[in-house]
């Protein structure tokens, strides 16, 4: 009897209330999200107010994050001042442009007229000529059609760097016919014309530090001075503080483009 008269014990449960028990954690959530888009339009805003080279750099890292973005380099924008390429990534570079000159829809054409060789100076890209002419007109200062389209591509590719140009003219041994005009002349107003395509579409006006013209005193093949690949432009990536040559530097020859 005195068990059934003993009480049950009484349970009693508490639930915590409160505004973060109603609530919960959502609201860091949305603020997070909110955060996130006033970022994004900030960048958005600050993109369309850039230069042409910072939107064209950002969109090159985007595109290739592994390649041509990161020879850049970080430094002021729009003005190339990045992480110059050095003597140790020409290749890389030389690689890139490879790359680059394959999208050209004359590549099938000109791929056996362009070399990248590795130099004292730096990376020399070298435009040769066949004997019909493959990128100068015959006799001509006047950039052909392959010409133009593969000087654009180097100077589009190229202005993005932060290193010095220089711009190098050459001719055969074989005598111009014009009369009063010369392989001096010739070999100098080729320079020049790619230098001016190449500043008008991509380099920037004082990236191109020198323009050479040297007839036929640097002949590619010595032992056939008439040869057809002796006239040629050269377009140098020079490394960072790079002195002045003495004469024709050493020459490594890397693989053709393929």
């Amino acid at each position: 009897m005195a068990q059934e008269m003993q009480a049950e014990p009484v349970v009693i449960v508490r639930k915590k209330g409160g505004h973060g028990g109603h609530h919960g954690g959502a609201w860091k959530v949305a603020y997070a999200d909110f955060v996130t888009a006033m970022m994004a339009l900030f960048i958005v805003l600050w993109l369309m107010n850039s230069s042409k080279d910072v939107q064209e750099a950002i969109s090159g890292y985007f595109n290739d994050p592994k390649g041509f973005a990161k020879l850049k380099g970080s430094g002021k924008a729009g003005a190339g001042e990045g992480v110059a390429v050095s003597k140790n990534d020409m290749r890389k570079l030389s690689e890139k442009l490879s790359q680059a000159m394959g999208n050209l829809p004359e590549f099938p054409k000109i791929k056996d007229n362009v070399q990248f060789v590795v130099t004292g100076e730096g990376l020399r890209v070298e435009l040769l000529e066949s004997e019909k002419g493959m990128f100068f007109d015959s006799g001509s200062p006047k950039p052909s059609a392959s010409g133009e389209e593969i000087l654009l591509m180097l100077a589009g590719e190229l202005g993005r760097l932060p290193n010095d140009i220089v711009i190098e003219g050459h001719t055969d041994a074989k005598p111009f016919s014009a009369q009063g005009y010369s392989n001096w002349e010739l070999s100098a107003d080729r320079a020049n014309s790619a230098r001016r395509l190449m500043q008008e579409r991509g380099l920037r006006k004082e990236q191109v530090v020198q323009v050479r013209g040297f007839a036929a005193q640097q002949l590619r093949k010595p032992e056939a001075p008439q040869d057809a690949s002796n006239r040629r432009v050269s377009v140098i990536v020079r490394y960072p503080n790079a002195a002045e040559p003495a004469g024709e530097p050493a020459r490594n020859a890397l693989p053709p483009a393929h």
